[in-house]
């Protein structure tokens, strides 16, 4: 089901060509990131031996965190358009395929993320899709359905998913809820969407403004404590570049070198202690797609460091 187009480097990294999708021109959601992040990365050299591709998931893999209905209509380009109007993207065809094509990516992540201690998606991070649709420009919630996919053909038993986007991992939380297998940490904008929150194991919600200082303590803090508590076999880290302060949607005020500090202190919690490592990149928002990608590039370039 997972096609490999190269041999990995010792930082494998994720991407295909289909993760943009066609949109309507001046569309809200930044399609164009997923490309500039893709050309930054070659730029900067970070894919010597290119990308790993992705095929398409299959239904078996959706339908683990994902009602069939849904998943089914979503494949047939059929989704109401009251969904739709909650997902915020036309859900074509070819958004239904970048959302499959997304959601493998994070899975393959995971299982090379398991053989090379750390792995990367150029996409991922669709953490407000639920178990019955998708919403918040989320298609298929791809983490929940990576750790659900490893789970069941025995891969790991224990996953902690550290969600650092700032909006509220809520479709995530609910997918998860009750479940003992999986622990979910999200440090979140306090007043930023989605508006009800749900409950992760570990929720900490900041207030507007919040910059460096004050969101790394809080990090350093909560990340080594839900590690030691939980004692995960995986860790799928959501790095969203949404709290930087220039972010169209965002609301606090990380620099480029908060959130490089970020990643590097996540990075090296979860490898210090033998943990296997999946990144995926989460939101990140702005009229110039191509600063986006840049700055979405700063977990690849954090990961390098850690090879």
């Amino acid at each position: 089901m997972i096609m490999l187009t190269s041999q990995p480097t010792p930082l494998p990294i994720v991407h295909h060509p289909g993760y943009v999708a066609e949109m309507p021109n001046g569309h809200r959601f930044p399609m164009a990131k997923f490309g500039a992040l893709a050309r930054h990365l070659e730029a900067e050299g970070l894919v010597p031996n290119g990308f790993v591709e992705p095929r398409e998931a299959p239904n078996g893999w959706l339908t683990l965190a994902h009602a069939a209905s849904y998943v089914d209509a979503v494949n047939a380009a059929t989704v109401p358009r009251a969904i739709a109007k909650q997902i915020g993207l036309p859900m074509t065809a070819s958004v239904g395929r970048r959302g499959r094509l997304a959601t493998a990516g994070t899975v393959l992540t995971g299982q090379l993320a398991l053989e090379h201690g750390l792995a990367a998606n150029t996409a991922g991070g669709s953490h407000h899709a639920r178990f019955e649709h998708g919403a918040g420009f989320c298609v298929f919630n791809d983490v929940a359905v990576a750790v659900r996919a490893l789970q069941a053909d025995g891969t790991i038993g224990r996953a902690l998913i550290i969600d650092l986007d700032v909006h509220q991992g809520d479709g995530t939380a609910r997918i998860f809820a009750g479940d003992d297998s999986v622990m979910t940490l999200s440090v979140h904008g306090a007043q930023n969407y989605p508006h009800t929150k749900a409950d992760s194991d570990i929720d900490i919600g900041l207030p507007d403004g919040t910059g460096d200082e004050a969101y790394l303590e809080i990090i350093r803090a909560a990340v080594p404590r839900a590690l030691d508590a939980f004692g995960p076999d995986i860790v799928f880290y959501n790095a969203g570049v949404d709290p930087h302060r220039d972010d169209k949607l965002g609301r606090l005020a990380l620099s480029f070198e908060g959130l490089m500090d970020r990643d590097r202190f996540v990075t090296d919690a979860a490898r210090s202690r033998g943990l296997p490592l999946a990144a995926v990149i989460g939101g990140g928002y702005a009229d110039d797609h191509a600063s986006v990608g840049v700055r979405h590039s700063i977990i690849h370039k954090v990961l390098w460091e850690f090879v």
